[in-house]
């Protein structure tokens, strides 16, 4: 009688089970995810290989603070910046580092309205402030100024009839 009772107990046991497992594996998996993101290699491989319930949910989505290529803020693109409106690279503020061609351009700025509009290379670099480095051409311009409305239009003979 009592290797019956184990033998019932087993048989029901496994019966049971996958049924709950089953159940358990379909709930809140890989929902929402991937969504909204800028940049690359953002919001891939979330909601994956599972267990239990609510896994994987709202993963790698562009809402809140999203944090992609290290920015920080809203609407920045290039990398680790923070702020608003960045461009380049480790510009804090808004407004940094956008519209730049060429290499190096507008990167490492702290303030608003920093290293913008570069062409060349080299061209507005570590300014802290307001207005500095802006529409530079060339090479190294508009690098290293404090304060506001620095190290703009430098290397632009297209441009000199705003220096006046």
């Amino acid at each position: 009688m009592k290797s019956l009772l184990i033998v019932f107990f087993l048989g029901t046991l496994l019966a049971v089970s996958p049924q709950a497992q089953a159940q358990v594996f379909a709930i809140g998996n890989g929902v929402g995810n991937g969504n909204g993101n800028i940049g690359s290699m953002n919001g891939n491989n979330n909601g994956n290989w599972n267990s239990g319930s609510g896994n994987g949910t709202g993963n790698g989505n562009g809402t809140g603070m999203p944090i992609v290529n290290g920015n920080m803020g809203a609407f920045n693109s290039g990398s680790n910046n923070i702020g608003a409106f960045n461009g380049g690279t480790g510009n804090v503020g808004a407004f940094n580092g956008m519209g730049n061609t060429g290499a190096n351009n507008g990167s490492h700025n702290v303030g608003a309205y920093n290293g913008n509009n570069n062409s060349g290379a080299g061209n507005g670099n570590w300014n802290v402030g307001a207005g500095n480095g802006n529409l530079n051409g060339g090479s190294s311009n508009g690098n290293g100024n404090i304060g506001a409305g620095n190290g703009n239009l430098n290397g632009n003979s297209s441009l000199s009839v705003f220096r006046r």
